[in-house]
């Protein structure tokens, strides 16, 4: 899963958010809070870098910074479009290879839509990749 690190500038007023890797800037007022709307404030930067065909820049090392866990859907949803960049599929190719229409494919990026799980494994076995798992203790 992805996992972008935070800045985070605690004043009297509440706790800025900054997500330096993807220049998303929030706040609130504690830094619990702050870091609830820092990881909504990334996807909404990722949504917007997708839409606009941009690379996704990869999280630097948290270094001892707090960070924010991009949901898995989410995650799954952005090496999608990673590896169909890297590999030239565009979401018309990618329907084509599922037999389903650009729409579906548009949906099986959009980080706002439930995609199912078996839909997305589909669409990286189009890509010839397959979605391995790890499971391990919470940081």
């Amino acid at each position: 899963m992805l996992l972008y690190p935070v800045d985070l500038d605690v004043q009297d007023d509440g706790v800025t958010a900054i997500v330096p890797d993807l220049g998303a800037v929030t706040e609130g007022d504690d830094v619990a809070q702050a870091l609830d709307r820092a990881r909504d404030a990334a996807c909404t930067v990722l949504a917007a870098m997708m839409a606009d065909r941009r690379p996704i820049p990869a999280p630097s090392d948290p270094a001892g910074r707090p960070a924010v866990r991009m949901p898995l859907l989410t995650s799954l949803k952005i090496r999608l479009y990673e590896a169909m960049q890297a590999r030239g599929v565009s979401q018309s190719d990618l329907a084509r290879r599922l037999g389903r229409t650009p729409k579906d494919v548009f949906r099986l990026l959009d980080l706002d839509h439930a995609s199912r799980m078996d839909q997305i494994e589909a669409a990286f076995a189009a890509l010839d990749l397959v979605i391995d798992a790890d499971i391990h203790a919470a940081a």
